[in-house]
Parts: structure tokens; sequence; C-alpha cells
């Protein structure tokens, strides 16, 4: 899959801007602030619906403008798509594929997907869990639009239930309702952990093989998706997953009510990721904790490569330069087979390392 061309009005820095692509390799070069990762973003954006920076679509529109479009024209799956974004200040926001209006952005992700790797994602082993879900449900919500329908049904059930145990203290007739969103929670969180599981399992596979080739053979990773306590094994069947999700859940009301928090269910699931027997988390240095989130990226890549039978498009936003040569030659090695788009800054070598098509930005203009 490859996307052809771009189209931005009046999105973050752009005013208007269209620019066509390189099949291959694109590289986007240029000082900070000028808009190289705005551009990343609507890539992903448009593969998605859904950003991976902005809290809400509004921060996509440019400030003296009341509305924005994207536009992306795309060759994936042996056709041709245009995919389009309408945001809006005042309205909701208008999303489309080949003119024909869809209702849900994961519509977006049956036409083309992307890996959008950032010096952030270098540190997914340190932060919290939080980010490691996060990782697990963007790459989940491109791959299986069943799994993104879950995951939105999952969360308002769980801001239910949590807003009703907030307010219990005035409101004790509010705990009447808590069933049916209880049920709700162990129905979706089913799938959830269902589809997490299988996807742990692809993720440390082939996160393994890059992390030890990176490493020069010296060192072993592994990643084991960690969930609720009462599901001894998440790869049974979704009724029997459903089933311990429940109990667990049960064994909790008291704890529930007493704390007014929500205190089971998928919504606290983490990957334990380690190197050689031992916590990444706790006991890697820094350079195994970027091997390892580099690796867990890559492989990524891969799955998405197996599930789909296309590369995903990679999106690399200033990543070689937070990496040391040997890393940095390694990335470079396994970025073939797919369409790649890299930042860098003006000085940069890789314009004449990767060759492809090089545009430079300033100022929101695409040159």
């Amino acid at each position: 899959m490859r996307i052809d061309a771009l189209r931005l009005e009046n999105y973050r820095n752009y005013t208007g801007q269209t620019a066509w692509f390189d099949p291959r390799c694109n590289v986007i070069s240029g000082a900070n602030a000028q808009g190289k990762t705005n551009l990343l973003e609507a890539l992903v954006y448009l593969s998605c619906g859904k950003s991976p920076r902005a809290r809400s679509d509004r921060e996509m529109i440019r400030f003296d403008a009341p509305s924005a479009r994207m536009e992306a024209r795309v060759f994936a799956r042996d056709r041709e798509f245009r995919v389009e974004a309408f945001l809006s200040r005042e309205r909701r926001r208008k999303l489309s594929i080949n003119q024909v209006a869809v209702k849900t952005a994961s519509s977006f992700s049956e036409v083309y997907n992307t890996v959008f790797f950032c010096p952030e994602d270098l540190y997914l082993i340190r932060e919290g869990a939080a980010e490691r879900r996060r990782f697990m449900d963007t790459a989940l919500c491109q791959l299986r639009p069943r799994y993104a329908a879950a995951l939105a049904s999952y969360n308002r059930a769980y801001e239910h239930k949590t807003r009703i145990l907030r307010d219990s203290e005035e409101r004790p007739d509010l705990l009447e309702t808590l069933p049916d969103f209880n049920e709700q929670m162990v129905r979706f969180g089913a799938l959830i952990v269902h589809y997490r599981y299988q996807f742990a399992a692809r993720l440390e596979e082939y996160a393994a093989l890059h992390h030890k080739e990176c490493s020069g053979g010296n060192e072993e990773l592994t990643v084991s998706y960690q969930t609720v306590s009462s599901v001894t094994d998440p790869g049974a069947p979704i009724d029997v997953i459903a089933r311990h999700l429940r109990s667990h859940m049960e064994a909790h009301q008291a704890a529930e009510r007493a704390s007014r928090l929500c205190l089971s269910g998928p919504h606290k699931d983490d990957l334990e990721v380690s190197i050689n027997g031992r916590s990444a988390r706790m006991f890697a240095s820094q350079g195994q904790t970027r091997t390892a989130a580099l690796s867990m990226k890559l492989a990524e890549r891969e799955i998405y490569k197996n599930v789909v039978g296309e590369y995903p498009v990679l999106l690399l936003d200033d990543v070689l330069s937070e990496l040391d040569p040997r890393r940095q030659e390694f990335v470079l090695n396994r970025i073939a087979g797919g369409q790649v788009f890299i930042t860098c800054c003006e000085d940069d070598r890789l314009p004449q390392l990767l060759g492809g098509k090089v545009f430079h930005v300033e100022e929101g203009r695409i040159l």
C-alpha cells in the first residue's frame, strides 16, 4: 500500500498544500517547528481517524480558520482510494472514502494502515502501563475493526460506571444501574482480552528476533501480556474469558463501591517486557530500552504485513537522530519492502543514504 498524494487545507500550520510522493522512500527535511511532524500526523489521521498527538480534532485546525481539510490519494488492496476528512470548529467532522460518507473512523483502517514511530516511542518501555495499552490499541484498531468497536463500547461503559461509583454517595439509587454496565464491560472486555493476547503473542515472536539481531545476539527479549488475574488463559474461548472477568468483577464489588473507583477490567492491562529475564522497565539501560522499543515497532510492521498481505506505510519522525550508528543501520536495513516517510533535520545525511524523493518543509510549505 502507498500514499500517492496528500492535500492539506488550513490544517495545523499549512494554509493550502498538495504534495505527490515517491512509492518507496520520502525524506522530509527542515528545521524544527516548520511542519514536518504535522505532515506525518495527517497521514496517520487519514489511516485511522485519530491523531497520535492531538486530544481533539479542533487542535488540528489552523488558528485563524473555521475548518480544515485533509485528503489522501491512496493505492492499496489493488485499488485506488481517495480518503478525506473535514474538521470544523462548529460541527461534527465529516469522513469520506471515494466521496462516500462513512460513519466510523474504523472505516479508514480498511483502506490503508500506518505504523508511526516518534522519539517518544523510544521510551515505550520506561513509561507506565497506559503507554503500552495505547500501543496495542492503536495497532489493533487499524488491524481489527471489531476490536475498535469493542474498545469504544467498553470505554463508554467504563465511563458510565466510573460516574455512577463517583456519585453514588449522593445518589445511592444510581447503583441499581451498575449490573447493566458491569455486563457490558464483561462482554466487550472479553473481546479486548482475546485480541490483545493474540497481538502480544505475535509481537513477542517478531520483536525477539529483531532485538536479538540488533543486540548482536547477546540479548533475549520477551513480551508477555498481563490482564485480570482471574483470566488464567487469555487464549481461551471468548465466553470462557467473559466468565472469568465476571467472577473477578463480582469479587471486587465491595472494594469498588468503597473506593468509588472501577478496579476490575482490561483497562488495567499491561505488556511485561523483559531482557534476559529481567524487567526492562526497571533494569534496562538506555541503549537496551531503545533497542526494545525499536524492535516492538518493527514487529508491529511485520504483524500488519502478515494480516493484511501488504506492508503498512512506515512513518519515522526524527527517530534516527536519537539512535547510535549501529541502530541507525539496523533500522535502515529493515525498512525496505514498503513505502516509508522519514523526517530529518536540514543537515542530515539521510537524503544521500536513502534516495527516493526529498521534500523541504519551511513554515508550513512543502518545497
